[in-house]
């Protein structure tokens, strides 16, 4: 009998879990549009003032693009059978970088949430409220 209730909870349990993982990378179908445009440029006032030749160590450009954002990048595009690579130095084109911006937001924010999307930016995808906090209000300040 415990075998057969094992076997029963373990069904259960997969059956409840099969909803996430056949949706949970999608984009749902409610995820409200977003124009992007003036969170990229708040976050490019605040991140280097516009200037485009911008650096602090490995961060550059107008966004402060690190090389493991532009690896992510060029990540997800080779998962979506995409010819197109970014390169290191297309972090100093404003254009390049704002193309970068939404693609690790259709990939990392499919819900296209404002505040992960600019908590993500300063933190990584694992951000911390806490640590992102000072930045976050840095740039809705900038959107009002």
């Amino acid at each position: 009998m415990k075998r057969k209730n094992k076997i029963v909870l373990l069904i259960f349990s997969v059956m409840m879990l099969f909803p996430v993982f056949c949706c949970g990378a999608e984009p749902a179908e409610n995820a409200k549009k977003v124009d992007w445009n003036p969170i990229m440029d708040a976050i490019i006032q605040v991140e280097s003032n516009g200037n485009r030749r911008a650096r602090s160590g490995s961060s550059v450009g107008a966004m402060q693009i690190t090389p493991i954002l532009v690896a992510e990048c060029n990540q997800i595009l080779k998962k979506r059978k995409s010819k197109r690579r970014y390169k290191l130095s297309d972090r100093f084109s404003i254009a390049k970088s704002k193309e970068m911006f939404l693609l690790i937001q259709s990939y990392h924010n499919p819900l296209n949430s404002i505040e992960t999307a600019i908590r993500s930016w300063n933190g990584g995808i694992h951000f911390s409220v806490e640590k992102t906090q000072r930045y976050f209000e840095k740039v809705m300040n900038l959107l009002k």
